[in-house]
């Protein structure tokens, strides 16, 4: 197959299903997978109809429909299933390919998976998404650490679909003079 997304997000509950509307919503184009594949189905037959989605029913078809280098969202639960996608996905990817966990981990385990899937020539991204189902829809606070070469590729998808200030907003359409703070 050919590539032809920019990122895939791995992870169809709420958050996850919100985050890839979000994606999408910002024009990137995006392939989704769930483990249970019917969710994929109905993602697509649904919210995620004639947009620019991917649906995969395989892990090596979704990691086929990704643009190199290839960028990998896991919203799935916490703990042992990120361990245990990050071990299917290893064996899938490129040298250079990143893995990004969005599900809030405690910073020692992304230190130490960073480590882990840097050993592997991949690199790796652990990252707080803050703001339940809206925030993900329409613009989440987000907090990424881990491996600093991978910025350069996510840092365009991240600043694109995370929340901004209100007066950053209202500024840049011109809705509002920001003086700055001062003591």
């Amino acid at each position: 197959m050919k590539a032809v997304s920019d990122i895939g997000l791995v992870g169809l509950a709420v958050m996850g299903e919100n985050l890839a509307l979000n994606m999408e919503s910002k024009g990137f184009h995006v392939s989704v997978y769930n483990r249970t594949v019917e969710k994929v189905d109905r993602f697509m037959e649904g919210r995620g109809k004639g947009l620019n989605f991917y649906g995969a029913h395989s892990l090596e078809d979704f990691i086929d429909s990704l643009k190199s280098p290839r960028k990998v969202f896991l919203m799935v639960k916490a703990g042992k299933p990120v361990d245990e996608f990050i071990d299917k996905l290893i064996p899938l990817m490129d040298p250079g390919d990143i893995i990004i966990d969005g599900g809030n981990t405690h910073f020692p385990d992304t230190a130490r998976r960073t480590e882990y899937v840097e050993s592997k020539g991949l690199l790796y991204i652990g990252t707080g998404v803050s703001g339940g189902e809206e925030g993900a829809l329409k613009g989440p606070s987000m907090m990424p650490g881990g491996s600093p070469a991978a910025w350069q590729y996510v840092k365009p998808i991240f600043q694109g679909i995370s929340a901004k200030s209100l007066m950053a907003r209202l500024a840049a359409i011109g809705s509002a003079r920001v003086v700055p703070v001062t003591s």
